[in-house]
């Protein structure tokens, strides 16, 4: 890969951009990758990311991987760790292959073999190849700490990470969107501004409009600038300048009160990085501190940036550690969502280096061959965009005629077909759009059944040759409102087709049933019964209201009361069950046409109002209010806010947008819409434009964040009569001309194999992108950006230029000149029914465990026998399910059989009249689970205080308990009797530490692991609970007080478990303690066992002592579950922990029984804890023998 030269101006010399080589040099500085359609992105972000921790650069927790949305974000973390995991695999089977050899041998052999990358990880010594496989099998191991995740989502987490230089608030509430507040702000602002005077400027729908644009377009700049007044004082009057100051009240007042009701979206995660790293006293030390975690930096669809994001990456990695820009600026078309191509042109402009993905592993060649032959050398709205040709990575077509159906069409053996609707002699002027969208729509589903009837064959991906079917065409429109017709016209000649995602579902037949539906059972009058009678739900007909007695209305206004009961008394979803099931309505609306696709939607609405009814605890009246301005946001904007699903999985025609599209493939593609582009007249609409005056800083005031900063777009709000509206309208329609171009040439690229589309003699033929590029390419000399519009005749002979063998122009059958056939699906192939038969041995030991699993068995065995000795545990809910199920009775029978001196931990007469602060608090579960969320929801550290201590968890307690029955504990008891168990020391290994003196960045509260045992989902030896006997018997010694804990893992219910699968549990905190400059981390856990009588009291702290909480350990089975969790903080600090040393780092365990902790004068023994603290190292070889063993390598 060469690094590209640039000229005077800073731009990039097209002719030294090269290709780039995955198995060439790994990119250094700041590098763009320039993709096109199908060249494989992923693939290369894999692949570098891959080879950047094989070769030992980074390792997997120092690479930082973005992408711009949730789904493609989920698909890359599945592709980087398939990639790392296949290369593991290839360079496992080399070294097992390459014998003694000091070479890497013959490289890798079977599907690898051809893979470049696993290719050169593969050739060198065999020292260096063995390296590799480590590093890619260690990171594996650790790929949890792979950052992998969304601009905003690594906005948030950079935030968080940042600390104090962070501008982070920890109680923060994100929401999805602020369309709410956005409503309720504007209502107020109009109000505010236009009460008092005369005819408002606009009207309330207008502001809402504006309002709802200047709110998402973030800190766009507000255009046009405020006018000069009479004598220079006072607003602007003028219709524009109104218009801006109710924009900027707007936006101002929406950011006070996100503030203020401590919320934020997704755009304040940008703008608050933003500018904590442009700050210009703490900037730089925030930027340095990413850097100094990542060393890699990879960027994924970088065409679909902005200037904020870019200003973050530029402004925190560029210059300093390796960042890796991919993406494709032919496929930037999402400007309306805020991205901004100039952003990604200006990226370029600054890397070090520029390369190319230049191999298409999509298409086929020849429908390559046919696209470079239409756009090939067109710049697609700047002349940085250019169409650049590309190798073809299937050199043989994947489409053929069924060998012996004959010649029929011939239509498939052209890659691209163009349509032409000839305008008619008869025709005195362009028929109109609506009719022609009609024929359109007629010629496109008559098309698809020859298509389907002509034999053709498909090339599936496991190379075999099999019949194309619906499932393998896709129709792309623009808009929404395009998608119905185009299915109605295939499902009324038989082809299966389906809508996918098409605009909310608000804005549907369901959402009206629904308000129907909703309206009658708030008021279920006659007028409201009548209209729900028409509904899906009931399923009259107009001719069955007209005949409907009194009688019959009666019935259902009966019906329509109950489900009104049953909405209130049990929510949306019990009413449509009820509903479903008195009615048939499932299977009512399902023999109706277009069944599937009603009873979706009507399923889809229901759970949307149930979810906003329970979440916002709605009332009927506020449900359907809620539901009254969901249905009109989606009429008036058009939005996505919850798209329809998918009605059907059976294999039918897709029929999308061409923007939802994106990322997909399809064998066959159809573009009905190619030569229809509507322009509109100009509407005083709010535009969003690039904003050439703003590149992230400077100009005036408005717009800025709270640092001053600006994003690089510009909002012109001021209307249709603004100054300088016409310059600015003339860029914009502009700027849009462009991005059409990119997002037809996105349509084209969708498919493998065949595109079919239509050239209409249409007013809206002259700005399409389908005359644009054709006749670019046919005019002499014409510039690479294609002109706004290209006048189209009425028969356009010049498309005939075209090389036919690669685009075919084909005449539309005038309307009414042939019957189109019907599609008849072929009759499935039966085959005799056989059994299936199931060979495959199946692991029975596998098994999700934890140490309440492992240990229930056996107390369940303790608690019928309710004799003997023994000390019993008290449950604690509300965790992972990590704690021992002892019955609590065992509590009530047994006392402690020991009861220590102070100077010791022998048996004596009980010498401390100290009584437990919590001797007067109950026992039980619910206790525990109390207990346990309230130790959590405080930091001790920040409350030092006795009394703000005390308050503090006073007020978490009130928290918990008033989530569900507390009985007779009360907060004003259990906070002043937590307060000195955080109070007392924890003994030498916490250096006498209190939970007070460890502040929160010392101290991990419920870390919740999951460890594979005995090789997780690869089995590989056997393990069970008893073969830890040998080990532990070798490591504690007689003066352990846990020595006698291996005779209990004997006991066959112990002994027997197996230990195969998962173990799975949550640590209440770990504590990092630091001496003589080492580090220590000790695992805590809290529990509330009453030692003892309970109908004895008061509870003496002298029952918490050194042996008889050993007692109670080894009759719990505690020493287990404190095993499992040292090594469960043992796998995390060798992942975690850098130099880490077991011997050094492994701090011990502290089991505190709170009731024995009495504060800072509870009684000891000599030279240990005090009471209530469970003080045990077990040895750190003891730890790391146990892990290897439940790894099932010891």
């Amino acid at each position: 890969m060469s690094t590209t030269t640039r000229s005077s101006a800073g731009r990039t010399d097209e002719a030294t951009r090269t290709a780039f080589d995955p198995a060439g040099p790994l990119p250094t500085g700041t590098t763009v990758l320039e993709a096109s359609a199908g060249t494989g992105k992923t693939w290369t972000i894999a692949a570098l990311a891959t080879r950047f921790v094989a070769e030992g650069r980074v390792t997997l927790s120092e690479i930082m991987l973005v992408t711009f949305g949730r789904m493609a974000t989920d698909e890359l973390r599945q592709r980087v760790r398939e990639r790392l995991a296949g290369t593991e695999r290839a360079l496992a089977a080399v070294l097992l292959d390459d014998g003694s050899d000091t070479d890497g041998g013959g490289g890798p052999s079977g599907p690898d073999a051809d893979d470049p990358v696993v290719r050169l990880l593969a050739d060198g010594p065999r020292e260096a190849v063995a390296a590799r496989h480590a590093r890619l099998r260690a990171a594996l191991a650790d790929f949890d700490a792979a950052t992998i995740a969304t601009t905003h989502e690594f906005c948030q987490t950079m935030l968080a990470g940042l600390g104090v230089l962070g501008d982070a608030d920890a109680d923060a509430v994100f929401v999805e969107t602020l369309t709410d507040l956005t409503r309720q702000v504007t209502a107020e602002v109009y109000l505010r501004r236009f009460a008092a005077g005369g005819r408002p400027p606009f009207t309330l729908e207008e502001a809402q409009k504006l309002a709802a644009a200047v709110v998402a377009g973030g800190t766009a700049r507000l255009v046009p600038e405020p006018g000069p007044t009479p004598g220079g004082a006072g607003p602007d009057l003028t219709d524009a300048g109104q218009r801006v100051a109710f924009a900027r009240e707007v936006r101002e007042e929406v950011t006070r009160r996100k503030q203020r009701g401590r919320i934020y979206g997704y755009d304040d995660m940008l703008t608050r990085l933003q500018a904590c790293l442009a700050d210009p006293d703490s900037g730089e030390r925030a930027a340095a501190r990413l850097r100094d975690r990542f060393g890699l930096v990879l960027v994924d669809e970088f065409q679909d940036t902005d200037p904020i994001q870019w200003d973050i990456l530029r402004r925190a990695f560029h210059g300093h550690v390796t960042l890796v820009l991919i993406g494709d600026p032919k496929q930037a078309i999402y400007a309306f969502r805020g991205a901004d191509v100039y952003s990604y042109l200006d990226a370029v402009g600054q890397a070090d280096t520029v390369a190319t993905l230049d191999t298409n592993w999509r298409s086929d060649a020849p429908l390559l061959a046919a696209l470079d032959e239409l756009t090939g050398g067109a710049a697609l709205g700047d002349e940085r965009i250019v169409v650049r040709p590309v190798e073809a990575g299937r050199p043989d077509p994947r489409i053929r005629r069924t060998p012996g159906t004959g010649e029929a069409t011939g239509a498939h053996e052209a890659p691209v077909r163009i349509r032409v609707r000839e305008q008619s002699p008869t025709e005195q002027d362009k028929p109109p759009i609506s009719q022609l969208r009609r024929e359109v729509a007629a010629d496109l589903a008559a098309d698809v059944v020859a298509l389907l009837d002509q034999g053709v064959e498909i090339l599936d991906d496991d190379r075999r040759w099999r019949r194309l079917g619906p499932g393998d065409i896709a129709v792309l429109v623009r808009y929404n409102k395009q998608l119905e017709p185009i299915r109605t016209a295939l499902a009324g000649l038989g082809v299966p087709a389906v809508v996918r995602g098409a605009g909310s579902v608000f804005d549907s037949d369901a959402a009206v049933d629904w308000t129907r539906l909703l309206t009658a059972c708030e008021n279920p009058r006659q007028p409201s019964i009548r209209a729900v009678a028409l509904t899906a739900f009931v399923g009259w007909d107009l001719a069955d209201l007209a005949a409907a007695d009194e009688d019959a209305v009666t019935r259902l206004t009966t019906l329509v009361r109950r489900w009104a009961r049953i909405l209130t008394r049990q929510g949306v979803a019990a009413m449509l069950a009820a509903i479903t099931e008195e009615t048939g309505l499932a299977g009512r609306i399902l023999a109706e046409p277009d069944g599937e696709r009603r009873l979706t939607d009507l399923r889809h609405v229901g759970e949307s109002l149930h979810a906003a009814m329970t979440g916002g605890q709605l009332g009927t009246g506020a449900l359907l209010a809620w539901l009254a301005e969901r249905v009109e946001e989606a009429r008036r904007a058009g939005t996505d806010e919850l798209s329809r699903r998918l009605e059907t999985d059976t294999a039918a025609v897709q029929i999308l947008t061409i923007h939802r599209s994106k990322g997909l493939e399809f064998p066959v593609v159809y573009l009905p819409e190619a030569s229809d582009r509507w322009v509109p007249d100009e509407d005083g609409q709010v535009l969003r434009l690039h904003d050439d005056d703003a590149p992230g800083a400077g100009g005036s005031d408005d717009g800025r964040s709270a640092t001053g900063l600006r994003s690089g777009t510009a909002l012109d709000v001021g209307g249709r009569n603004a100054p300088g509206r016409r310059d600015r309208l003339s860029r914009y329609w502009r700027e849009d001309a462009g991005e059409d171009l990119r997002l037809y040439y996105v349509a084209l690229t969708r498919a493998r194999s065949l595109v079919v589309t239509w050239w209409l003699p249409s007013h809206n033929t002259a700005t399409s992108a389908l005359q644009r590029f054709w006749a670019r390419s046919r005019v002499p000399g014409a510039a690479a950006v294609p002109e706004a519009r290209y006048p189209a005749a009425g028969t356009p002979a010049g498309l005939r230029a075209f090389d036919p063998a690669l685009i075919a122009v084909e005449t539309v059958p005038a309307p009414g000149t042939r019957a189109p056939a019907t599609w008849d699906r072929p009759a499935p192939v039966h085959t005799d029914l056989d059994v299936r038969r199931f060979d495959r041995p199946l692991d029975l030991a596998w098994r999700r465990t934890s140490y309440s699993a492992l240990t229930g068995a056996v107390h369940g065995v303790v608690v019928a026998a309710a004799v003997g000795g023994g000390v019993g545990s008290e449950p604690d809910g509300g965790k992972e399910d990590d704690e021992s199920p002892v019955a609590e009775t065992l509590s009530q029978t047994l006392a402690p059989t020991v009861t220590p001196t102070v100077g010791g931990s022998g048996p004596a007469a009980s010498t401390s009249a100290m009584v437990s602060p919590m001797t007067d608090l109950p026992m039980g579960t619910q206790f525990g689970t109390a207990v346990h969320a309230v130790l959590e929801a405080v930091d001790p550290a920040a409350s030092q205080a006795a009394d703000r201590l005390v308050g503090d968890l006073t007020a978490a307690a009130a928290v918990e308990l008033a989530r569900g029955p507390s009985g007779e504990l009360t907060a004003g008891t259990l906070g002043p009797a937590l307060a000195p168990a955080l109070l007392t020391p924890l003994g030498p290994l916490a250096g006498d530490r209190r939970l007070v003196d460890l502040p929160a960045t010392d101290r991990l509260a419920e870390l919740t692991f999951e460890l594979p045992l005995a090789g997780g989902d690869t089995p590989h030896g056997t393990v069970r609970l008893g073969d830890l006997v040998p080990l532990l018997e070798r490591h504690l010694g007689p003066d352990d007080l846990l020595h006698r804990y291996p005779d209990r893992l004997r006991l066959p219910l112990l002994a027997d478990q197996p230990l195969r699968g998962y173990l799975t549990g949550s640590i209440d905190a770990v504590l990092r303690v630091t001496d003589g400059g080492v580090t220590r981390y000790l695992v805590a856990d809290y529990k509330t066992n009453w030692l003892g009588d309970p109908d004895v009291r008061p509870l003496p702290v002298d029952h918490y002592a050194p042996t008889a909480m050993a007692e109670a350990m080894i009759g719990a089975d505690y020493p287990l579950q404190a095993l499992l969790y040292a090594v469960a903080l043992h796998r995390y600090l060798r992942w975690r922990h850098r130099g880490y040393e077991p011997a050094a780092q492994l701090g011990g365990v502290l089991y505190l029984f709170l009731r024995g902790m009495a504060g800072p004068d509870t009684p000891r023994a000599s030279g240990q804890a005090p009471y209530g603290v469970f003080s045990w190292r077990p040895p750190a070889a003891l730890v790391t023998e146990l892990s290897d063993l439940l790894d099932g390598r010891s």
